[in-house]
């Protein structure tokens, strides 16, 4: 994948799935190289699939894909897509970090495709790289990982690593490497044989706007909400969210039970709570680790407020987590931890 059109070679591409991949991000990578050897009439990609010990992998929709081989049989050319999907952050092989870093080693170029992303920064080959993944993750990998250099665009090429959040954005990713390779000519045909027509650029943003996840129209509520979203980690005042906005803070109460039938403090409580979660669910972290990084100073009281949100306590929420994983991954069970990653 560089940015020198190649007209006569051919990309070799290995693809690793991982138990509980996404189906809709494999296919997305996949179905783009199919359709630009049949647009070009000859085979500008070729690509194989690997498991870990090269034994059938079930994606997260239930579908059982059988692989070529294992990944000690992956070659040292080319390009390896890691393709992750639903409890990629209990996934720790070293096997995969073992053969990732030896890949790295000998030049090939790698990527993560949806939670692949976290495979790569574990195996420590995504340092000093841009990288992304679902933002459904971006919480939980930014505090797990906090010296890489992680963003929440679409997807991210960056020399020779390539990752990209889930769903349909490995498309879009894949589109951007054949308009490198091949020019743009060729990807906008890829596109229209896809019936893929709004071809999204590299930073478009991965989640709708706002006013799009909400319903909400209104402009400084808008705001509002976007200021509240910035400042979870580290709550501030309603009054500051109010004049940021320029309302007063009885403006701001009125307008949030006007409009979603609450109060504002509840509904910065919910966004709090609902990244405690994530964390939970995504990180080895400390239950009071959690805690803090949602912006609540007692364990208590973060305690309390979870367990009326969600029914369970905080402990239970991960107890839980952790027997999961360990039911659905063959070689899970460990949440992400900064301690995996300073392994090499």
């Amino acid at each position: 994948m560089t940015g020198t059109e190649q007209p006569e070679t051919t990309t070799d591409i290995d693809l690793l799935i991982l138990p509980n991949f996404s189906m809709m991000a494999f296919a997305s990578v996949v179905e783009p190289l199919r359709a630009a050897n049949q647009l070009a009439g000859r085979t500008l990609y070729r690509w194989r699939t690997f498991s870990v010990d090269g034994a059938p992998v079930t994606a997260s929709n239930g579908v059982t894909v059988v692989p070529g081989a294992a990944l000690r049989d992956t070659g040292k050319a080319g390009t390896l897509l890691v393709c992750a999907g639903l409890g990629a952050e209990h996934f720790d092989d070293a096997r995969v970090a073992q053969r990732l870093r030896e890949l790295a080693r000998h030049g090939v170029g790698l990527g993560g495709v949806c939670t692949g992303t976290i495979a790569l920064a574990r195996a420590g080959v995504l340092d000093g790289y841009r990288c992304t993944l679902h933002w459904e993750n971006v919480e939980g990998f930014v505090e797990v990982f906090p010296d890489l250099d992680i963003t929440a665009t679409l997807f991210e090429i960056d020399r020779d690593r390539y990752t990209c959040s889930g769903g349909t954005a490995p498309m879009d990713m894949m589109l951007s490497w054949i308009g490198l390779a091949h020019g743009e000519d060729l990807a906008v045909q890829v596109a229209e044989f896809l019936l893929h027509h709004s071809v999204r650029h590299p930073h478009d943003p991965q989640r709708l706007p706002i006013q799009y996840r909400t319903g909400i129209t209104h402009p400084k509520l808008l705001a509002a909400i976007a200021h509240m979203e910035a400042y979870v980690e580290s709550p501030v005042p309603l009054a500051d969210v109010a004049e940021a906005v320029e309302l007063s803070p009885r403006q701001l109460e009125r307008l949030f039970k006007q409009r979603l039938k609450t109060t504002p403090s509840r509904y910065y409580l919910e966004l709090r709570l609902k990244r405690a979660r994530l964390l939970l669910k995504q990180t080895s972290m400390s239950v009071i680790q959690v805690a803090v990084a949602s912006g609540f100073s007692s364990a208590s009281h973060f305690a309390r407020c979870y367990r009326e949100a969600f029914h369970r306590s905080p402990r239970d929420e991960r107890q839980e987590m952790e027997r999961v994983p360990n039911e659905r991954v063959s070689h899970g069970g460990k949440g992400m931890s900064r301690a995996s990653h300073n392994v090499r």
